[in-house]
């Protein structure tokens, strides 16, 4: 596996995990500067789009991207060239993060507007509708205060304590940052998948071959999946892989056009 390991594949390695230790054991501070923000977090730089690629919230985040660069890279260097490839994973990385960052802003103000309406008509139910669909948030004590709310909907204290509640939730939503080049990845999968969608691999778990178009086809019908279900207790940022996903497809669909540009 390593003997055959490609120039840009082994340079992306190696930044990663540099990136990683310092960041983990030298200047942590790096995991607030570089991770990447909600455009309207104090957080926010515009540098970001780039550098969140290259932060990872922590070993096995690090490792499994760069376990599926090891193996899917090497091959795509190969054949489209190093300045494909490059071209290939910057691309997915940023755009992912560009496109992600909208939704993002797209979900905070729908997010906004709910609590807007709590306060304009404090109403328990509405308040627990919000606690479910944001439960990620909380702590379990949260739907304790929910049946209190509920047995007295008048009180001023809960009310004020709900409406508090739900400040807190727009805080944490829009200064909750996204790492790692998991869409860039997700770049070179599909565009593994569109040009050598007969190769066989072999999976660890199940112990199994597969060919990659298979394999590739249902990693994008479970994010498809993922996005639409929007699970609120899972921190994985699926929109950033399902971006990653057709930022690839177009570029190689655009490079599979002219045969010659392939180098």
């Amino acid at each position: 596996m390593f003997r055959n390991i490609t120039p840009v594949v082994q340079n992306l390695l190696l930044i990663n995990v540099v990136v990683f230790l310092v960041a983990s054991f030298v200047l942590p501070v790096l995991n607030q500067w570089f991770a990447l923000f909600n455009i309207q977090s104090e957080y926010f730089k515009p540098f970001q789009f780039l550098t969140y690629m290259f932060m990872h919230a922590d070993f096995w985040h690090l490792f499994s991207n760069m376990f599926g660069l090891l193996i899917f890279g090497p091959l795509l260097e190969q054949f489209l060239g190093p300045k494909k490839l490059f071209t290939l994973w910057m691309v997915c990385g940023v755009g992912a993060g560009v496109l992600y960052t909208g939704y993002s802003v797209y979900q905070y103000k729908s997010l906004e507007s709910k609590v807007l309406t709590f306060e304009a008509n404090p109403d328990p139910e509405y308040f627990n509708k919000l606690v479910v669909q944001n439960r990620g948030y909380f702590s379990p004590e949260v739907f304790e205060f929910v049946d209190a709310f509920s047995r007295n909907p008048e009180d001023p204290i809960y009310i004020e304590r709900a409406e508090k509640t739900l400040q807190a939730i727009l805080r944490l939503n829009v200064n909750q940052p996204m790492v790692g080049a998991s869409g860039a990845l997700f770049g070179i999968l599909i565009a593994f998948g569109m040009l050598f969608p007969n190769t066989q691999l072999f999976l660890l778990f199940p112990p199994m071959p597969i060919k990659a178009k298979y394999l590739v086809g249902a990693y994008a019908v479970y994010t498809i999946y993922s996005v639409m279900i929007n699970n609120p207790t899972d921190n994985v940022a699926h929109f950033a892989h399902l971006s990653g996903l057709i930022i690839g497809a177009a570029l190689v669909y655009n490079w599979k056009k002219d045969r010659n540009s392939f180098y």
